[in-house]
């Protein structure tokens, strides 16, 4: 898509394809046994880098600037741990840049009662909020890089009810199928899947609002793929967004702070006044130049970390400046990348080097 993204449910989030507004998301690789593990270790060792210059290991960050957790046995924190070890200073705080952020865990296919369980355990006995994807809609990507889903609604059904049951009464936000409605209004998504889509998204939004402590967003693209806010009215309302909290903006893809906050408001104004929230993981220097790439959105050279994690957005309509697409995670087999949703150091290195 043109303003797409792409992710890989299962095995990453998506990624960013379709041009100038598409996304790439890859789903999380640690185990949520192993985080909660890791997190009991890690617990206190936040308090500043050290004589050598090395940073510390992940700590949470301030309860005042964001609710979400942070994953002290990421992939960043893994790979900075790593450099740390080889007394790599300089990559060391680079990879600190991510490592030490909330990031939003992608649920995989396997045992999705189990991740979600153990993220959103591990997060509130860190006395912090899990931030959670479920990326698991029959053909999604419109078979690009993160092609598959569930086999069929049942299958959906029986993975969410999965996903419910690990969540429980646990502090819980969850970003509802990257894609999904954003497929639909750019006719990517052939008609015959559409009313089965629209059933299962209305379905998830109300079991997911069912739980005592969940807020949903279900996604609306970003100003350079769906370029007419109109035009996401209808699947979004059809999807229940009158449910749902609001709406997420701008996920896997690079667009800016500022033009994802005006695309938002004309869509707010449109669908009742939802409060929405920004992806500002990859978008530091804003989309990588158009020119002849006809995937400007996979996995562009010189882009860079955006604005971190934080509910104080200074604005009542954005909710939240949030990590949802994984920084260091590729958007797929372009471009030299590895498979969507793997860890790739040098380009996390490159967003990291890049972040003002």
């Amino acid at each position: 898509m043109d303003g797409n993204l792409r992710r890989t449910a299962g095995a990453g989030p998506p990624t960013g394809r379709s041009g100038a507004g598409r996304r790439r998301l890859a789903h999380p690789g640690a185990a949520a046994a192993g985080a909660m593990a890791v997190l009991l270790l890690a617990g206190c060792s936040s308090d500043g880098a050290k004589d050598d210059g090395l940073p510390p290991e992940p700590g949470q960050r301030p309860k005042s600037v964001t609710p979400f957790w942070v994953n002290p046995d990421s992939k960043a924190a893994r790979q900075m741990s790593a450099y740390r070890k080889d007394d790599n200073a300089a990559d060391a705080r680079l990879a600190n840049k991510i490592a030490s952020q909330p990031v939003a865990e992608w649920i995989g296919v396997d045992d999705p009662r189990g991740e979600a369980r153990g993220f959103t355990e591990a997060a509130a006995k860190a006395g912090r909020e899990a931030l959670l994807v479920l990326y698991n809609i029959p053909h999604r990507d419109c078979g690009s890089y993160s092609q598959g889903g569930a086999a069929d609604g049942n299958a959906y059904r029986a993975w969410l009810d999965g996903v419910l049951g690990g969540i429980g009464d646990r502090p819980t936000t969850v970003i509802l199928e990257p894609d999904a409605l954003p497929h639909i209004a750019d006719k990517c998504t052939p008609q015959k899947f559409q009313e089965e889509r629209y059933a299962l998204l209305t379905e998830a939004v109300g079991k997911l609002k069912s739980l005592p402590h969940t807020k949903v967003y279900l996604d609306a693209g970003n100003p350079h793929w769906i370029k007419d806010p109109g035009r996401m009215v209808e699947p979004l309302k059809r999807a229940g967004i009158d449910r749902a909290d609001g709406f997420a903006l701008n996920i896997s893809n690079y667009q800016t702070t500022a033009e994802n906050t005006k695309y938002g408001k004309q869509l707010s104004a449109m669908v009742g006044g939802k409060r929405f929230v920004i992806d500002t993981s990859r978008n530091g220097n804003g989309p990588a130049p158009g020119g002849d790439d006809p995937e400007n959105w996979c996995n562009p050279p010189g882009r860079a970390l955006g604005t971190p994690p934080t509910a104080k957005t200074a604005d009542p309509l954005i909710a939240d400046y949030l990590w949802i697409k994984r920084p260091g995670e590729s958007d797929g087999t372009c471009k030299g990348g590895p498979k969507a949703g793997a860890w790739w150091p040098s380009y996390a290195l490159g967003l990291a080097r890049g972040a003002k």
